[in-house]
């Protein structure tokens, strides 16, 4: 197998090794196009220049300090980049939101209709925020830096669907609880009240917010340890483009599994193709998006100085498809020493943190075999933010890729959209 790694470097580096990598995947589809909640298929590089930040609500513009306010009393839900007009109306939200820097919709009752994009949270994470207007320099002092959440233990246990009670959080099968979230070890929960078992997709969606259980008529959602990826999401998706994703807790209480055909066990190993190694004297939080589900960035990954680890990278031919169209992974890059609980959840404006940090990173292999990694600023949610490293992609790929001083570089030439690699299917 042919291997390509991801290199986390201080001025220093963040190192990702794969065999092969993705075109330019902001979000999930084999594709970049700058949107956390747009779908993508397997196609060229498109990406977004940096904008100003606009917020926008049914056609009007509003100003930062109204939208900061109305997103701290749970007025307003930030769309961090969407892929058509964000309108919103007292019962329901578009479906899908216009690329716009930081489009947004007011948040309907708890009867409404919601689109299930991002996962507010009621307080949200308190962190210093980093500053963002200039490259920072590289540091190398240590930094004492959290814990990865605990790792998950029988992996290869098949799941007793309908035994197990929806406050029991399944982590002897191989999940991984995430407690820092407070929502029992879950990194996403979308309650469904309406839906019944076989519905051919959902029409109201509530996604859970700290303080929040697993309970009847609930699609709950989990991490899986490094390398892995949650095997489990309906057949039933959002009626208007939503991704739901996890085990189901039925009305009697009990935990189900959503994705029999595919497996029979919680979590699935990814293509093993990549893998990321921090060469820095911190850590750094690598934060992928709970897809499909809440699309929040609470999959975490601690990374520890000189350590390796794998990436996970679904394979298009056989995981999660939104629609027809084949999807990838995507991450979040921090800055190193940032607590894995500040980072790898829903943060705040100016924290650099979460859905705010400067970096994304997307993974995938394609149905043609081939698979990509890309490297990409988080624009429009957050166009000048800098990391305090540098990242390189190397292996047997296709060309250079790397984030140099806060600028990106293909094959040595500076390129603001970022940089693509890709590597062919392994021949013996």
């Amino acid at each position: 197998m042919k291997l390509s790694a991801v290199a986390l470097l201080g001025a220093s580096a963040l190192v990702a090794a794969q065999p092969h990598a993705h075109n330019h995947m902001h979000r999930h589809a084999l594709r970049h196009q700058g949107s956390p909640v747009e779908k993508r298929q397997d196609a060229a590089v498109v990406v977004e220049a940096a904008v100003e930040t606009v917020y926008e609500l049914n056609g009007k513009t509003l100003g930062k300090d109204v939208v900061e306010e109305g997103i701290n009393k749970g007025i307003y839900v930030l769309i961090s980049e969407s892929s058509t007009s964000a309108s919103a109306t007292s019962t329901s939200t578009a479906a899908a939101p216009t690329v716009k820097a930081a489009e947004f919709f007011e948040k309907p009752s708890s009867t409404s209709s919601t689109s299930t994009s991002v996962e507010p949270t009621s307080t949200p994470a308190s962190s210093t925020p980093a500053s963002t207007s200039a490259a920072p320099s590289p540091t190398t002092s240590q930094a004492v830096a959290s814990s990865s959440p605990t790792a998950a233990s029988n992996i290869d246990n098949d799941f007793p669907s309908g035994s197990i009670d929806c406050t029991s959080f399944p982590s002897s099968y191989g999940a991984v609880a995430v407690d820092y979230l407070k929502m029992g070890g879950w990194i996403g929960i979308q309650k469904t009240p309406s839906y019944t078992p076989g519905d051919a997709s959902i029409s109201e969606i509530h996604t859970g917010i700290a303080g929040d259980s697993c309970g009847p008529n609930m699609f709950c959602s989990y991490a899986c340890p490094a390398g892995y990826q949650k095997s489990q999401w309906p057949s039933s998706q959002g009626n208007t483009g939503q991704s739901i994703g996890g085990i189901y807790c039925n009305s009697n209480g009990k935990l189900e599994i959503t994705n029999a055909a595919l497996s029979s066990k919680l979590c699935i190993k990814g293509t093993g193709e990549t893998k990321v190694k921090n060469t820095l004297s911190k850590n750094v939080a690598i934060c992928r998006t709970d897809y499909p589900g809440t699309e929040s960035e609470t999959v975490p990954l601690n990374t520890q100085p000189g350590a390796e680890y794998e990436l996970t990278c679904p394979d298009a031919s056989n995981y999660y498809r939104w629609g027809t169209a084949f999807t990838s992974a995507q991450y979040y890059i921090n800055p190193s020493g940032s607590p894995v609980e500040d980072a790898c959840r829903w943060n705040q404006v100016g924290s650099n943190l979460g859905n705010w940090a400067p970096v994304n990173l997307g993974v995938g292999k394609g149905p043609s075999g081939m698979t990509y990694i890309s490297l990409f600023q988080n624009a429009p949610t957050n166009p000048d933010g800098v990391l305090d490293f540098n990242i390189q992609i190397t292996g047997d790929v296709s060309n250079k890729c790397e984030y140099r001083s806060g600028t990106f570089y293909n094959n040595g030439v500076a390129s603001p959209s970022g940089c693509t690699v890709s590597s062919a299917p392994f021949t013996c």
